[in-house]
């Protein structure tokens, strides 16, 4: 993180959000300008210029009219701009000509996603799905992106054969190395897959912690785990997922995992590449959306969490028994709108207002946690030994122990367990179902 923060932060950057005439955007121009700033701010540029500018028709050759670069010619003189972020896509010859006019260099919301992901990787698989996002957006580049495409490269025919132009050939090594990457990911989701298959054994059942970017998902996974994964007020602050084992209050032992934060129009290429990790979602007991209540466009946050949820192959997720919204940031409301939140939250069942910072709500969101986990438990009711200490020990660790009767020379255990461990202890102790 220092590394990025010394390569970058002499760099000025300036930031410039298109407001294109009939394009519907899901944020408002001015929330829109503001996430671009910050997602700048995340890899440490200096933002010394921020815009939003209305663009009536979309130029093909370079995207914004001439009248509009001349006045960003001269900010970008005026205050010695290194770096032109566009807050939009831009065609690989629109990046071109906007880098020969502007004489400086020109990145559209693809790239500088891009470029926090790759300093954001931390594991090796991490690594590889930025690798595969970049190698998938460069190989989109090469079209019309090069000014050499004229030039021939003779060669052998296991080359590609003589006359192969260099797009050819720079498009062929990219198709390598994304075949390369894709095996290894290949290998990585294999071991994950048998990873998942262990915990099934166990089994712990898992909770998976979503939502927009920095919503405090990994301040909730701080709290709550002890861990101390890197959570700061930046975008993108956790890329790599994260898994620890948490304690529910019936002593129910689960799995939480902190995974990477969504973002309206997030890149294809991104989904496409991360969707390894978000397997983990799909896999999940319990899905829990983090929201960040103190965002004014917080519902259309949520609208393009559960976009992405959607394409992942979650539909109508909201509608479903194994989903919590946790309305977080509370503390950062006034006392009004606080209120309004509390009493609103009341109309649904799955929704908790919750404050990471204080505390507030957590106890109650492990307790629906516990709940929701339970709901399909029988109640049972069995009779063990009073010598038998390792059956006893054994149902408090694989179930909701809720009495113990002590008897002469026995012990009455009334308890909740799920089908999984119901059977193992069928095979361990007699048990008595409770109608």
């Amino acid at each position: 993180m220092k590394e990025a923060e010394s390569k970058n932060s002499s760099q000025k950057a300036c930031v410039i959000f298109p407001s294109v005439q009939g394009k519907n955007i899901s944020l408002s121009p001015e929330a829109r300008l503001e996430e671009a700033v910050r997602l700048a701010e995340a890899i440490w540029l200096d933002v010394v210029y921020k815009d939003i500018v209305k663009v009536r028709e979309i130029k093909p050759a370079i995207f914004f009219g001439n009248g509009f670069l001349e006045q960003l010619q001269k900010q970008i003189e005026e205050k010695e701009i290194d770096l032109v972020v566009v807050d939009t896509s831009l065609t690989p010859i629109q990046q071109r000509n906007l880098e020969k006019k502007l004489k400086t260099k020109v990145i559209d919301r693809t790239a500088l996603i891009l470029e926090i992901f790759g300093e954001r990787a931390n594991t090796k698989e991490g690594n590889l799905q930025v690798e595969l996002a970049h190698l998938t957006y460069q190989r989109s580049r090469l079209v019309r992106s090069w000014t050499h495409l004229e030039r021939q490269r003779g060669g052998a025919g296991f080359l590609g054969g003589p006359g192969e132009t260099q797009i050819e050939l720079d498009r062929r090594i990219i198709d390598d190395k994304i075949v390369r990457i894709k095996k290894e990911l290949e290998k990585v989701k294999r071991t994950r897959e048998l990873q998942r298959g262990a915990r099934k054994k166990v089994p712990y059942p898992v909770v998976a912690l979503v939502g927009y970017t920095n919503a405090g998902k990994s301040s909730l996974f701080n709290r709550l785990s002890k861990a101390n994964v890197f959570a700061q007020d930046l975008l993108f602050a956790t890329l790599d997922p994260t898994m620890r084992k948490i304690n529910l209050p019936s002593g129910k032992e689960v799995i939480l995992s902190d995974t990477v934060g969504f973002i309206s129009d997030l890149p294809h290429e991104l989904v496409m590449s991360f969707r390894a990790t978000l397997e983990e979602v799909l896999e999940a007991d319990i899905v829990v959306h983090v929201r960040d209540l103190s965002n004014p466009d917080h519902q259309q946050q949520k609208q393009d969490v559960l976009e992405v949820l959607h394409h992942l192959g979650l539909e109508h997720i909201e509608n479903k028994e194994n989903y919590i919204e946790l309305w977080n940031k509370v503390d950062l409301l006034d006392e009004p709108e606080k209120h309004y939140v509390e009493e609103n939250a009341k109309r649904f069942s799955y929704v908790i207002p919750t404050s990471t910072v204080s505390g507030e709500g957590c106890e109650r969101f492990l307790q629906v946690l516990d709940d929701k986990l339970s709901r399909h438990h029988q109640s049972i009711m069995v009779k063990i030994p009073s010598a038998d200490g390792k059956e006893l020990a054994w149902l408090h660790q694989n179930a909701q122990v809720q009495s113990v009767e002590n008897h002469d020379d026995y012990q009455l255990v009334c308890a909740k367990i799920d089908k999984v461990n119901l059977a193992k202890l069928n095979a361990r102790v007699k048990i008595k179902l409770i109608s």
